[in-house]
């Protein structure tokens, strides 16, 4: 895996992630550049959009985790795995636009991240999963990859029949890499149904920081 290079650090004083209100929300402002990313994703922050103009930053409390022992893989999604093709890193930016169509429930991603996490991508800090059904993109996700960390971002998949499970079989082939790779922490930021059927697991925030603090060491 190439080393990614390491941008201009931040102009930013970012608060401590133990400040996070019950909500999880730590403080509003800042910026997209590179060096705040990186720096908030290294202190256990990440952000999201509030109304059109102002940027959150988030540690919730618990936080969702998919340990990379614990990933669990049922007889239909095991058929699935065989009937996709995944890929990684190929179509980044377009991976990010189909996680935030706006008709999608909490379609949130808009220009100004893709174009801030796409830089992100070309410094070699943040990656994509593509998975494929018949050459055809049907499902994907993303996030950004600090040492052993791994902090996923969103996913998507294409409507039934064709996109079934192709988001599952993304985050089937995140943790392999990981493993592959020298992995220790895959963090999903919030649980969901979803995300609890392939094994993720709530952590209190406590507990977060301490793994965070290992695997980006």
């Amino acid at each position: 895996m190439t080393a990614p290079l390491e941008p201009e650090p931040t102009n930013w004083q970012l608060p401590s992630a133990t400040t996070a209100d019950e909500h999880g929300l730590v403080g509003v402002g800042a910026d997209l550049a590179p060096g705040t990313l990186l720096a908030a994703y290294r202190a256990g922050l990440f952000p999201m959009p509030m109304g059109r103009r102002r940027l959150g930053w988030w540690s919730p409390d618990p936080r969702g985790v998919l340990p990379l022992d614990g990933v669990r893989v049922s007889r239909s999604l095991r058929a699935s795995l065989r009937r996709f093709e995944v890929r990684r890193d190929t179509r980044f930016s377009e991976v990010m636009r189909r996680c935030g169509d706006p008709r999608r429930p909490h379609g949130w991603i808009n220009d100004e991240f893709v174009a801030a996490y796409t830089l992100l991508h070309e410094l070699g800090w943040a990656h994509s999963f593509e998975v494929y059904r018949d050459d055809v993109l049907v499902g994907g996700l993303y996030g950004v990859r600090i040492g052993g960390l791994f902090a996923g971002e969103s996913m998507f998949h294409a409507d039934p029949p064709a996109g079934t499970d192709a988001s599952k079989v993304a985050v089937v082939a995140t943790v392999q890499w990981l493993r592959d790779t020298g992995g220790q922490l895959f963090d999903v930021q919030w649980s969901t149904p979803h995300l609890a059927s392939l094994g993720v697991i709530d952590v209190p925030r406590t507990d977060y920081l301490r793994r965070l603090a290992t695997a980006t060491a």
